[in-house]
């Protein structure tokens, strides 16, 4: 039997402003997560794991930290025609704007569909952190018949209104959907939480190019989200697939089945992270049968002298001398000195700690220097005067320049 040709279309050309400053000079996508990671690398890793090989990855704000990313990390070799990961900017085939939403985005590179002559195509959002079978969600889409299938799960009602909400009857097709409204829908059989969209998709390809060019045919927000399910649901076969019930080889048992994080503030961002520490992790990202990739790095393993390390991961090419770390994450060819304290912090590649600062629910982006004796998180009135501080208290130093960080080594 024939396998189904799939296409992976991935939206990555999120803004991501409530994430500022950590998306100031970069897309949502291509922001660093777990000391190695992006977070464009678990939609690529959970394709390629499905072994759904087919990728366009279409770009827009401030693509050129995620294109060199790509680049980089998810290099092909070209001799299968089938296996690539490519960048798609913005074509403006119909007229001079860029995309004007997710569907406009799938619609202007409608091309690319008609050549690759796909079965299915998946369209998925890329700033989100989970695991994924792929291959499970298009079994059921076939099974149901579906038109297009939304990969949803239940979240607390309180943070819903910042999801699609799905209703469905007991064969799972969608009945209802409401984009992001201020009062969610509860789910029947339970009061507390709402069924919302995860914003992963699968389409079979003439529903989708005929709901795509219906649209472009009207005046609508040209989104997934707020135009095209919301118009099929009435009349067409749209379902739900219960992402909860996807089963990912490698899972260990203490951890959070069906873990899905939208890090689309500071605050989740930093939550996700401290999920991933502790001697049974909500997330382990230790999965040989499930792993996701990124880009390798050229430098030796972290060394440590000294110090006081506990419930830490530390990634390559670091440098912890005499220094404390707890509760943190640190990125690659991050040096830490002398007397230096490090708690409940990401500290992103690139970073130098000097003597004796001490940092606490601190996120600092790429290329800082830090210099000694510096306080952050332990002084709000003033961490707000250099600094950017989150609502949730979290202090997040924006990325530095690489010049600067050079510069500023030869004097540290």
């Amino acid at each position: 039997m024939r396998r189904p040709r799939v296409l992976g279309m991935i939206m990555a050309g999120g803004k991501g402003e409530r994430l500022q400053p950590l998306t100031r000079d970069r897309g949502k996508p291509a922001v660093p997560f777990g000391g190695r990671q992006r977070l464009i690398d678990f939609v690529l890793s959970n394709l390629m794991n499905s072994d759904m090989p087919s990728l366009y990855v279409l770009v827009q704000y401030k693509s050129q930290s995620l294109i060199e990313h790509l680049r980089l990390a998810w290099r092909t070799s070209g001799i299968l025609p089938d296996y690539f990961v490519t960048v798609v900017p913005p074509q403006m085939r119909f007229g001079q704007a860029w995309y004007r939403g997710t569907a406009d985005a799938v619609l202007q590179n409608l091309n690319l569909v008609d050549d690759f002559h796909p079965d299915f195509v998946a369209v998925f959002g890329s700033d989100h952190v989970y695991r994924m079978d792929v291959n499970q969600m298009l079994d059921f889409h076939r099974e149901a018949g579906a038109e297009v299938t939304i990969a949803a799960r239940p979240v607390p009602l309180a943070e819903a209104s910042a999801f699609g909400i799905l209703a469905v009857d007991r064969s799972g097709r969608v009945v209802e959907f409401a984009e992001k409204p201020p009062r969610p829908s509860p789910m029947p059989d339970d009061p507390s939480r709402a069924l919302v969209s995860m914003g992963n998709y699968i389409f079979s390809r003439t529903a989708l190019v005929e709901a795509l060019l219906d649209d472009a045919r009207r005046s609508t927000d040209h989104d997934f989200g707020r135009s095209i399910i919301p118009e099929l649901v009435p009349g067409g076969r749209v379902y739900a697939y219960d992402f909860q019930q996807n089963e990912v080889p490698g899972v260990k048992p203490y951890e959070e089945q069906a873990y899905w994080r939208d890090v689309g503030t500071i605050e989740s961002y930093w939550a996700a992270h401290m999920d991933l520490l502790g001697e049974s992790p909500r997330f382990d990202l230790d999965d040989r049968y499930w792993p996701i990739r990124s880009g390798h790095h050229p430098g030796p393993p972290a060394r440590f002298i000294g110090g006081d390390v506990d419930n830490a991961q530390v990634a390559e090419a670091s440098l912890i001398k005499r220094a404390t770390i707890r509760n943190s994450i640190l990125g690659r060819s991050v040096w830490v000195n002398e007397g230096a304290v490090i708690e409940d912090s990401i500290i992103m590649d690139h970073t130098t700690v000097g003597k004796g600062a001490h940092l606490r629910r601190a996120i600092v982006d790429r290329y800082n220097i830090i210099p000694a004796d510096t306080r952050i998180g332990l002084d709000p009135a003033a961490d707000r005067q250099r600094y950017h501080v989150d609502p949730s208290g979290l202090v997040v130093v924006p990325r530095g320049g690489r010049r600067e960080f050079l510069r500023g080594l030869d004097d540290f």
